[in-house]
């Protein structure tokens, strides 16, 4: 497809950079966009303001402070994934672990809709600040927790305070970085997963054998906002700098309670806002919950939560359409070929991994012959080549300009490829080199496709509307993950136990639901027993359900991609100020 420019950014945003590979924009681009753009919400301005007025060195800092933030960030949040099973089995609720997580995953995966609009309206420093104070009373409330149903509050607390402090970090990055560059610097800013997903077993297990898991949350209760304080300090710190200056105007209230009530609401899009939230929240219940009713999918509560939830969020594009003051996101912007294309890929990847690994550690102890830790090597292998090939996939954006070819030519085909091979290579006799292989080429191919939807997606949009686009493709993720988790634990329902009465020995038919139901007593029978073989085998006839599923939804994903421009973001200017 040929090259365009965006109709939502306008022709006075997009030039050339002319003599400027070393990263920070000179001082002369600076002083041409010492501006701020007086028609965006307030929480925009003042980010323009305080881009308009720090220094290198201070914004070096800052994006020092931000892989600091991720540090941390992740490494507790691998600690709580680890620790989870231990908690609910403490209040002797262990068979409530998958329970627990199922309200504050859907109240995550919507949380950074509602938060994009506060830093839009409020600003990024104060949308921060309010992130860390709830992740940080989520790790309060956990370390102090007596009972499996403060655990779970806990958890919706920390869960919604730690997406969205990762998420208004991601949209600071976008602030302050050109699109050339948006893509290796998001890349470089998460690389602590390449450390961090080695720590959460070790420190988790450290606590449970010294003090206790209780310790362990109250430890990273003081933690946390200790160490990502000093990020929201130098943030006010330019803030305060760029208001001095008189490029942030403060308006004297002039307002009573209720008109400034009614002004925010205009300001929030309250009604679609709330339209939009309700509608994605009911209908991502549905994924979690089906399998707790006697009746399944069919069982009237599940059809009723879908369906009002499928109605909330037409009613949402309706709204944004027809009657919207102040859009939550443009109706044009919806309709944009590469926003959309970035979305369905966006669904596609989640649905896809969900698909394949929903069980994946399972399979390698149980098929593979692997011990838990060597398990967890091979599980590990996706993350950590997401992580290392995104800043690869981040740099060749830099100097090609180009995010569709590396998309649909290389990143696409790749994991198409190697999951088509995944079939092939689940069987027990098989070398376990042939999957580690696979792992490494779907995990260069997953470091790129998570880079470029978002740089896709910002591209056709303007600066005021990049914190709800990026809500938007995580929204979309959200549904993605759910559609993948359902359709891998259906798989596993309907063939795992058919087949295990398939292939089990006559002696072993009276343990087929133990057998079915508990890893352990897979792994007690030994390698090579007759039994042993049946469960692996019945494990590869639902693996190649479950691989054959994840490998022929990229067929959504190549018809998406095809419809973006082919855009040289070299070319086109979003941000202002002085960015990388």
């Amino acid at each position: 497809m040929g090259e365009a420019k965006y109709p939502t950014v306008s022709d006075a945003h997009v030039e050339k950079d002319q003599g400027n590979d070393a990263g920070l924009e000179s001082d002369s681009t600076r002083d041409e966009d010492a501006t701020v753009d007086r028609e965006a919400q307030a929480g925009v301005q003042k980010v323009e303001a305080i881009a308009a007025v720090w220094s290198k060195t201070a914004l070096v800092v800052a994006y020092i402070f931000i892989w600091i933030v991720y540090l941390i960030v992740l490494m507790q949040q691998g600690v709580v994934t680890a620790l989870n099973p231990f908690v609910t089995s403490a209040f002797q609720h262990h068979s409530l672990t998958p329970t627990v997580g199922i309200l504050s995953s859907v109240i995550g995966g919507v949380c950074n809709l509602t938060v994009a609009k506060i830093l839009d309206v409020f600003g990024r420093p104060q949308g921060y600040a309010m992130s860390l104070f709830i992740a940080t009373v989520g790790l309060i409330m956990m370390a102090a927790t007596t009972n499996v149903e403060m655990y779970t509050a806990a958890q919706v607390f920390w869960t919604v305070g730690t997406n969205a402090l990762l998420y208004s970090i991601n949209i600071f990055v976008a602030d302050t970085t050109s699109l050339r560059n948006r893509g290796l610097m998001t890349a470089l800013t998460a690389s602590p997963n390449i450390v961090t997903i080695w720590l959460g077993g070790p420190i988790s297990e450290a606590f449970l054998k010294g003090p206790g898991w209780a310790w362990c949350f109250g430890a990273f209760s003081v933690i946390v906002p200790i160490m990502c304080l000093p990020l929201f300090g130098v943030l006010m710190l330019n803030y305060y700098k760029a208001k001095k200056k008189g490029l942030i105007v403060v308006k004297k209230g002039t307002r009573t309670p209720w008109q400034s009530f009614l002004h925010y609401c205009r300001e929030f899009d309250a009604v679609g806002l709330l339209l939009l939230t309700t509608g994605l929240t009911l209908f991502l219940l549905p994924f979690n919950l089906y399998t707790l009713q006697p009746l399944g999918w069919r069982s009237p509560l599940i059809i009723c939560l879908l369906v009002f939830g499928v109605v909330l969020m037409i009613a949402f594009v309706l709204w944004e359409k027809f009657f919207a003051p102040v859009k939550f996101i443009p109706y044009s912007l919806l309709l944009d070929r590469n926003m959309i294309g970035a979305c369905v890929l966006g669904t596609v990847l989640f649905i896809s991994f969900f698909c394949w690994n929903s069980f994946f550690s399972s399979f390698l102890q149980v098929v593979n012959g692997l011990s838990i830790t060597k398990a967890s090597y091979v599980v590990q292998i996706y993350g950590l080549g997401n992580s290392l090939f995104g800043i690869a996939a981040g740099i060749a954006i830099r100097y090609t300009g180009r995010f569709k070819a590396i998309t649909l030519y290389c990143a696409m085909p790749i994991y198409t490829l190697f999951m088509g091979l995944m079939i092939y290579f689940r069987e027990p006799d098989v070398n376990i080199g042939y999957i580690i292989m696979c792992q490494i080429f779907i995990s260069l191919a997953g470091g790129i496709l998570i880079i470029t939807p978002p740089i896709a997606a910002m591209s056709a949009a303007s600066h005021q509307h990049i914190a709800v686009v990026v809500a938007i493709l995580s929204m979309f993720s959200s549904i993605g993950g759910a559609i993948g988790l359902t359709v891998a634990g259906a798989i596993w329902q309907s063939i795992f136990p058919a087949k295990l009465a398939e292939y089990l020995p006559a002696e072993e038919q009276a343990n087929i639901l133990s057998i079915y139901g508990m890893l352990e007593v897979q792994l007690s029978y030994p390698i090579g027993t007759p039994t042993r073989i049946a469960i692996q085998r019945a494990y590869a006839s639902a693996q190649s359900m479950m691989l054959t599923a994840g490998t022929v939804i990229w067929v959504v994903g190549f018809i998406a991609v095809a419809f973006w421009r082919n855009t040289d973001v070299k070319n086109l200017k979003q941000v202002k100020g002085q960015v990388i």
